[in-house]
Parts: C-alpha cells; structure tokens; sequence
C-alpha cells in the first residue's frame, strides 16, 4: 500500500478549484450572513454564545478521539480564563484546562504564528502530566522510534481500526517545517479551503505521539478565525465532525490512499463546515431565549439559588429537575428547594413535567410560554 506521504510529489496538493467554486462561494456567504447576525448582538448575547460554541468545540474535538470531557468543567474552564462568570460551575482539572489553553490561543491568538515552539507548548497543555492513561509518552516533542510506526486508528482498544500509517519519525522535522512555512506565508488561498488543507496535511504527518487529532482541528479553527476576522468563535467545526465521525474518517482514510488530489477531501471539508454553521444559526434561537428569558425574570428578579438553578438549566442540564436536585444545585435544605420551586412554577419561569408524588420533576418554559411569566 502506497500512502500519499511516500508519493513523490508529495506535499505538493492540488484540487480542482472549478468543482470547489460554487460551493466554497455559498459556504462564505452563510458564514458572512452567520457573523452578521452575531454582530448585531449586543455584548452580553455574543459572549454568550461565544461561551457555548468554545464549550462545544473542545468537546466534541476531545469526543473524536474517543475522550468525553465534562462540558460543565470545558465551560468553567474557558469562563475563568475569559474572566467571565463561573457561579455554580465547578473548578476545572488540569487536563481540561489544558486543552481549553489550547484552543483558546489558537483562536484568540489567530494572528500570531504558528511555530515548532507554539505546536510543542500546546501538546504539553494536552498532556500536563506526561502520560497516555498509563503510559508515558514524549510530550513537546515530535514522536521518536521508540514508539514503532504511527498508525491513525479508531475505535475502541481492542477493537482499533487502521486508517493509514504516518511519515517515520526522521522525516518529521522537515516535514514540520515545510508545514510551518506553508502555513505561515500569506497566499492567496482562501482561508477556508485552508484550513481545510491544513487539518489534512497535520494529520498525515501526525507528528505528536498522541494528540495529533484535536491539535490539527486546533490549527484548522485559527485559520477558520483568520478567515473570520475574530477573535470569538461563533460555531463549531469539531461539533460538525463529531456528528459524521464515520464520514469523517472515512474520508481521511480514502484520501491517504489517494494521489496528491484533494479535492474529494475538500469537498467533504466544505460541506461539513456549512451544515455546522447551519447548526450554529440554529443554536442562535437558545442564545435569544436565554436572553429573553432573563429580561422577563429580571423584570422580578428571582433569588441568588433560583438564578444559579436556572442557569444550570438552561446549560447542558441532564434530565428533569427534581426538589432533591434542586437542594444540591442550590445547596440548600429540601424545604427551602420546594419553596423555590412552587415560587418559579407560580411566575411561570419552569412548568411540571406529566406525573406526580416521587416522580415529580419539572422543566423550564419553553420559548412560546416565556410570555406568561410574571
């Protein structure tokens, strides 16, 4: 089997810019409309949904790789390091701040290069502690022999799929570096179709021993902010991916064993990212009741329990809220949680859930229903 990195033109892509044409012009037109309509926010709403689209971009990325990250500890994390608020969010640990680091310089800071030492500090950020699980690995280095030949899998341990198998370890500096300085030098490619190169190209050299994945869709968000010209991040590619991880590693797969023609992975890139902004124009309505939730509780503010409750409700919240639920969310007595609850359902701002006795739980009003709060 003849990968695309033993070829000998390689990296020398191409791609039939005619087939990309039309649907690269539509996929910037809703990204420009998508932006438009953040930027008619108000400072408050944008941040907001910023929040919402980092959360889910670090953790879908991590859910690639088959690594489920608390969201509640992703949002506390990028909250506390944007010094937003974090009542009710619990503290983050090191490995989620760690891959918040990350993504949070690769898109806030999408104006400053990318180098060999910014690749090597953000892959010790993934691994604060220097280990795989179990095992040690090299961290802020390029992988050695030690570790055999770098094969991309997926899937379970036991039950691991081979997609293609990396450059040797040798190779890695140079490949690096033609990387960096490809990456680094202002062409004339749009900045879309290259971050969509640049995630195939970091992947087939998968110079990290692990990590490799969510580093190059890291590097594909910084170019995706350039193309944006902002430092927020209003949707989530990995969001995107993760819905079609099959697709997407299928596609990887299939263009690794390809010729130095891209434009089939391309494709896939392209659409991938328009339905994930689609997605994200979707996300824009819970952003707008959120708001529009609050300025009718506002109207008669409830207490510093019930506010800490309805926020959790209204991020990633699991199931139904129930009165022992509440006592823990709010650290408060049973007594005090019912009284707050019969409160909330009298104003409106939640409704009870079909059932009753023990299985009583219940749920916040819905956006049609928002208008019936007092």
């Amino acid at each position: 089997m003849t990968y695309i990195h033993e070829r000998p033109s390689w990296p020398q892509f191409t791609w039939d810019s005619e087939a990309l044409a039309a649907a690269l012009a539509a996929l910037r037109h809703k990204q420009g409309k998508h932006l438009g309509k953040m930027e008619a926010l108000g400072f408050d709403l944008r941040t907001e949904a910023s929040l919402t689209t980092l959360t889910d971009e670090v953790v879908n990325s991590s859910a690639i790789e088959g690594e489920n990250l608390d969201p509640e500890e992703v949002r506390s994390s990028i909250a506390r390091k944007l010094g937003l608020d974090v009542a009710g969010l619990p503290k983050p640990g090191r490995q989620v701040d760690g891959v918040v680091e990350m993504m949070l310089d690769a898109t806030r800071n999408f104006d400053v290069p990318l180098t060999e030492e910014r690749l090597f500090a953000w892959h010790a950020a993934l691994f604060p502690t220097g280990r795989r699980g179990m095992y040690r690995i090299t961290v802020g280095a390029w992988r050695t022999d030690d570790a055999g030949p770098m094969q991309v899998v997926s899937g379970p341990i036991g039950h691991e799929k081979v997609h293609f198998q990396a450059p040797e370890a040798e190779r890695l500096k140079s490949e690096m570096t033609r990387f960096l300085d490809w990456f680094s030098d202002p062409t004339e490619i749009d900045p879309v179709l290259k971050a969509g190169v640049a995630h195939f190209w970091f992947v087939t050299i998968h110079p990290f021993e692990d990590g490799n994945g969510r580093i190059a869709r890291a590097i594909a968000d910084m170019s995706l902010s350039q193309a944006d010209g902002t430092r927020d991040r209003f949707y989530s590619m990995s969001s995107g991916i993760e819905a079609q991880r099959k697709e997407y590693y299928r596609q990887l797969e299939s263009a690794q064993r390809g010729d130095l023609d891209i434009t089939k992975w391309l494709a896939w890139f392209l659409s991938c990212l328009d339905r994930t902004i689609k997605g994200a124009d979707e996300s824009l309505a819970s952003v707008l009741h959120k708001s529009k939730l609050w300025q009718r509780i506002n109207l008669r503010p409830v207490n510093d329990r019930q506010r800490k409750v309805i926020n959790r409700m209204l991020d990633n919240f699991k199931g139904h809220l129930n009165t022992s639920k509440y006592a823990k969310l709010a650290k408060c007595s049973t007594d005090t949680a019912l009284r707050d609850i019969r409160e909330l359902l009298k104003r409106g701002i939640i409704m009870k859930n079909p059932g009753g006795g023990r299985s009583t739980s219940y749920r916040l009003a819905k956006p049609d229903e928002t208008s019936q709060i007092l």
